[in-house]
């Protein structure tokens, strides 16, 4: 049975700054080597694949150790975060490969796991189960949005901003109807985190709803712009 209890997690420790620190190496490597992948297209979705199951077993041991724990519960513990959402069609894109999915995890899968690595909603530290989770997923996303971006082909377009905006404006109200329902508050759109994050800059409530949708849009442009196809010539 996995623990319950557990180190607390302190923002800008040494356990946050390694994990940080191993994303940007990681980032580097991944970008050194864009061109060095050989393997048949059969194998290369078999890796692929393996990392999808990887990701989802690390999700599924996560709710486990909620439920055994005592810590599931409707208000806090449904995959109705963006990151979450990400998480998931993360899985979907290693399986799939459907553009239309990599639009979104490149977006907003790359701009929420940044800002959640950067300043994470978290309780547990290392040693402890809910570290490695947190920090593997969140990367994860990352890091398949940019594999997919640099080894596959695939690049963000200016109609992907457009559809992913779209996407979160019809997940809102539904999880806004959902935390008022269940007493929740999934992606803090009742309260802001009680430790600190990029909310803070954004307003009072309800104000920061819509700040946040402006600076969404501009970290959406800002990666379009850097990872854009280039034209030739």
């Amino acid at each position: 049975m996995l623990e319950q209890e557990g180190p607390a997690f302190v923002m800008f420790s040494t356990a946050h700054q390694i994990v940080i620190v191993g994303l940007v190496l990681l980032i580097v490597l991944l970008f050194a080597f864009k061109n060095r992948w050989t393997l048949q297209p059969r194998k290369a979705q078999q890796i692929e694949r393996l990392f999808a199951l990887s990701l989802l077993g690390m999700d599924i041991a996560f709710y486990i150790w909620l439920f055994q724990t005592g810590r599931w519960n409707l208000s806090s513990s449904l995959p109705l975060e963006l990151c979450s959402i990400s998480l998931v069609l993360t899985i979907v894109l290693l399986w799939t490969g459907n553009k239309h999915v990599y639009d979104f995890v490149f977006y907003a899968g790359i701009g929420g796991a940044l800002q959640a690595i950067a300043t994470p909603v978290l309780d547990l530290s290392f040693p402890h189960f809910r570290y490695f989770h947190f920090f593997f997923t969140h990367a994860g996303i990352v890091l398949v949005a940019l594999y997919f971006t640099w080894v596959k082909g695939c690049r963000p377009t200016f109609k992907g901003i457009l559809k992913t905006m779209l996407a979160l404006n019809v997940l809102l109200p539904l999880v806004f109807v959902i935390n008022v329902l269940v007493n929740g508050n999934y992606m803090f759109l009742r309260t802001k985190p009680v430790n600190g994050s990029l909310l803070d800059y954004l307003g009072p409530y309800p104000w920061y709803i819509v700040s946040l949708e402006l600076v969404a849009f501009f970290i959406f442009v800002c990666l379009w712009l850097v990872f854009r196809k280039r034209r030739s010539g």
